[in-house]
């Protein structure tokens, strides 16, 4: 399996293609996912090389020297710039005096609006893009487009005579290995110690640093709660009466997480549509491969058709299935704005796509091998709500075959993802 050290990521092309209109541009992603590998191959294109931040020696000379690393040949590549937020000041003050496309290109493993207030110079002068764990398409070798095709014409989606090789037991492989490259590489029998480590590392070294704070030893306890809500409207309050710590605590340790691309929020959508919708956010961890570790289960276990194994399951698929719809939306031009739909009536949707135009599609997600009329609830009550701007609904499932259902409303096969 290729580790991401010669595999060119589906974003990279969208950077080169950014550099000839933007001045700044900024990749966050999680710490490991291959910003530095990406960072690298840009560099090396360019045929310049890179400043690492992440290693003490050069921000010491960073520190010395910042004005002639600021002003240096363009566009000028900093990995890891979190580590050294004044840098943001001073490239800021070279942009006062060029700010011409491909002046700089960056990398961070945390969210540019977690930085203090102070450190947020360069806000309206960059553009950031998110680097996602790998998808399964950058993994197998194949150019996904499912969600282009589903914001152009979700009918082309269906192939009536193509059957789905996936079994459920590779699909639960596939949602346990997750998508971080040394995770995807290693044996699966240490693939355990190695999440461990990750997120051990992630919570003492990164969201530490974010923030002095006062309970730490609270932090990886909250994330095991968190994991446990994976795929659910989002709860704090419950997380932190379990820990015994007060409700605003708790929301800073969230904030600090998903700063760290460890979670991620998925808000809610259309609280303007009707009156009866929730607003607020789901939460999915950002990694499956993580999730499941975070929850205790194996292949095995998770493969089983026992009533536990196949909530879990249901709640697993689909943080895997909104990660994979999540990386692909960071490669397309247009912009999206993305959510989860879901009434007090129990209708609901588990990821909505909004065009720039407000063009709409949804997408729910089955566990099961075979779908009914009651798995498109969600998906007609949003298409009789929105009318003509409803593009299209897919039910995702296990099962081998798609099909169309209704007007607008399409069953997948899971794989259909990336196949």
């Amino acid at each position: 399996m290729d580790t991401g050290a010669s595999l060119k990521r589906r974003l990279q092309p969208v950077i080169e293609s950014l550099l000839r209109d933007e001045p700044v541009i900024a990749v966050h992603g999680p710490r490991t996912v291959g910003k530095s590998t990406m960072m690298r191959a840009l560099a090396d294109v360019a045929g310049r090389t890179v400043v690492d931040l992440d290693d003490r020696e050069t921000r010491v000379s960073v520190e010395g020297n910042l004005s002639a690393y600021v002003s240096g040949e363009a566009p000028v590549f900093i990995d890891e710039y979190q580590h050294f937020p004044p840098l943001l000041d001073a490239i800021k003050a070279e942009l006062n005096r060029n700010l011409e496309p491909g002046r700089f290109v960056l990398t961070g493993s945390t969210r540019y609006s977690s930085l203090p207030a102070a450190a947020q110079s360069l806000t309206g002068r960059l553009h950031i893009a998110a680097l996602w764990p790998l998808s399964q398409g950058e993994i197998d070798g194949v150019e996904e487009r499912f969600v282009e095709q589903l914001l152009d014409d979700p009918a082309r989606l269906v192939d009536p005579g193509t059957q789905s090789k996936t079994s459920r037991q590779d699909y639960v492989a596939r949602i346990l290995r997750g998508g971080l490259p040394l995770a995807v590489a290693r044996r699966r029998a240490s693939r355990g110690r190695w999440f461990d480590d990750y997120v051990q590392l992630v919570v003492e070294r990164d969201v530490i640093e974010l923030s002095r704070i006062r309970q730490r030893e609270k932090m990886p306890q909250l994330l095991m709660r968190l994991a446990s809500q994976s795929a659910q409207v989002l709860n704090v309050a419950r997380a932190a009466a379990d820990l015994g710590i007060d409700g605003s605590t708790a929301e800073e340790y969230v904030r600090l997480l998903e700063a760290a691309f460890l979670i991620h929020r998925l808000p809610a959508w259309g609280t303007t549509l009707r009156a009866r919708v929730s607003a607020k956010p789901k939460l999915h961890l950002v990694d499956s491969g993580v999730a499941g570790r975070m929850l205790g289960v194996d292949e095995g276990r998770l493969a089983a058709a026992r009533p536990q194994a196949m909530t879990q399951l249901g709640y697993l698929l689909e943080t895997f299935c909104v990660g994979e719809l999540m990386k692909q939306i960071s490669w397309i031009d247009d912009r999206v704005t993305t959510g989860h739909w879901r009434t007090h009536d129990g209708d609901e949707v588990d990821l909505v796509l909004e065009r720039s135009d407000g063009a709409v599609a949804g997408v729910e997600i089955k566990a099961g091998e075979a779908t009914s009329s009651s798995s498109f609830r969600g998906l007609r009550k949003l298409r009789d709500a929105l009318g003509e701007r409803f593009l299209g609904g897919v039910v995702l499932h296990l099962g081998r075959y798609g099909r169309r259902h209704d007007e607008r409303l399409y069953a997948l096969p899971v794989d259909r993802l990336w196949r």
